[in-house]
């Protein structure tokens, strides 16, 4: 064989080829990251940045609608999409800046733009470029997940890679779909000032029942309305759009398809590599290697949870799975994710449900309390959350479910106790500052402790001990 052009080819520069690439020219790797553009792939242009953008405005936008309750007179607010949608480009832009091609190349990797498919295990066409690698990293992504709903061809929608171009505030927003997309933009939508309607079997199917739960009421008293069943039809009414269910239908003149990702395999030349695949992904041991040994793939290309996060730390351990001694696991069970509705719902590691499938009862502790216990909580007026902690009768954290205004940063101390393997006592014995979020963490992981340590023939023991001092 001919001396490869590269020590490793990546191919996809979004959350996942980015760290990657970074870390291969870290390690003197002779590096080309390879995509058909734009540079940042979805979450740079339409998921992570422009819906996180879209969030805070609609929470500015709430904020003065709700004012007079603290206080504070405002005028009623009014949207304008096209500056909503300006404010969104600026984001990106801002954002996408310093992963621009000509700023790749200055850290010493080659950026090619084009698309990219296998002509045999190590020889890729990109565009009329001919490369060769010694390794490959595929991180191609995914794409929206269409449903099979009689007559939505007929229609005119958008998915996540449209609904941060509109720029115009619909009367009534259609949501097909209840996972993280589909409740983030409904509320948003509904509080710069449309009518909203989410048809969905479930919101959040993923989390605690109660989270799930928790969140229809905080729907409906917002004035979200839902239809709890699948879509079976959509079609055309003069100029407005209707969705048909088996339990009824809603009419609006914007709809919103947010029925989940699909792994993005096709028109990759995966045969000519040997790289097993289907439509569940691209199949990966837990090293992240594909059934050709010198073939990696990471993030949302292979399955399984997709979470920007989640494939930038998987691209990482690619790479260094690729070009250095030894190999690490591509999964964690130390895996957090968001929903950033207000307030934000976050949850790592094991659910009750799942945790009672796998232990015995007595050798669990799970304890939740209302976020209003939390006194920073009460500060900012949010009194609809939970923290929830699931954990082993030795103190060990198995997971946790928090929902509130902060839950996405408080979240990050479980995911530092579980990567660590520290326990409920360890949390409850450190010191929280006074008022935050994570004050709340505390108390639970404290009121755990306590009340495991004085059951039993051990709170016996605690409390003869005692008397004997006093």
């Amino acid at each position: 064989m001919s001396t490869p052009d590269y020590d490793i080819a990546i191919l996809g520069a979004g959350a996942s080829g980015l760290i990657a690439a970074d870390f291969a020219v870290q390690l003197g790797a002779r590096t080309a990251l390879i995509d058909k553009g734009p540079i940042g792939g979805d979450c740079t242009w339409s998921g992570c940045v422009p819906s996180k953008s879209l969030i805070k405005v609609a929470s500015v936008a709430h904020h003065a609608r709700t004012a007079a309750r603290y206080g504070i007179g405002v005028s009623a607010p009014t949207t304008d999409m096209t500056e909503v949608r300006a404010y969104l480009r600026a984001t990106i832009q801002q954002i996408y800046e310093p992963t621009m091609p000509e700023a790749l190349r200055r850290k010493g990797m080659d950026v090619l733009m084009g698309a990219a498919r296998f002509l045999d295990p190590h020889t890729l066409q990109v565009g009329t470029e001919r490369i060769r690698a010694k390794k490959i990293l595929i991180n191609s992504g995914a794409e929206p997940r269409i449903p099979a709903i009689t007559g939505l061809s007929d229609v005119t929608y958008s998915t996540y890679q449209q609904i941060f171009e509109n720029d115009r505030l619909p009367r009534h927003l259609l949501v097909v779909g209840g996972g993280p997309i589909g409740c983030e933009i409904a509320q948003a939508y509904r509080r710069l000032g449309s009518e909203v309607t989410v048809i969905a079997e479930h919101l959040l199917p993923a989390e605690e029942p109660e989270v799930q739960d928790l969140l229809s009421h905080i729907f409906a008293q917002a004035g979200i309305e839902r239809i709890a069943a699948k879509a079976k039809i959509v079609c055309h009414e003069g100029k407005a759009i209707t969705v048909e269910t088996l339990v009824g239908k809603a009419t609006g003149d914007l709809l919103f398809i947010a029925t989940g990702r699909a792994p993005l395999v096709r028109n990759l030349g995966l045969e000519a590599a040997n790289v097993h695949y289907s439509e569940r992904g691209i199949e990966v041991n837990k090293f992240l290697q594909t059934t050709a040994g010198h073939i990696y793939a990471a993030g949302d290309v292979i399955g399984g949870q997709q979470f920007s996060h989640l494939a930038g730390w998987q691209g990482f351990q690619a790479v260094r799975n690729a070009l250095l001694p030894g190999n690490n696991a591509g999964t964690t069970a130390a895996m957090p994710h968001i929903t950033f509705t207000s307030p934000e719902i976050a949850q790592i590691g094991l659910t009750e449900g799942k945790a009672r499938t796998m232990f015995k009862s007595h050798d669990l502790l799970i304890k939740s309390f209302d976020i209003s216990k939390v006194d920073r909580a009460v500060n900012e007026d949010d009194r609809l959350g939970l923290i929830k902690i699931v954990a082993r009768s030795n103190g060990l954290i198995l997971g946790a479910s928090i929902v509130g205004e902060r839950a996405g940063e408080t979240i990050t101390e479980i995911a530092i106790a579980m990567r660590n393997k520290l326990k409920l006592a360890d949390l409850a014995a450190t010191i929280h500052p006074y008022p935050t979020y994570s004050t709340g963490v505390q108390l639970l992981a404290t009121k755990m402790a306590v009340e495991h340590a004085f059951s039993g023939t051990s709170g016996r023991i605690l409390r003869g001990l005692s008397a004997l001092w006093r």
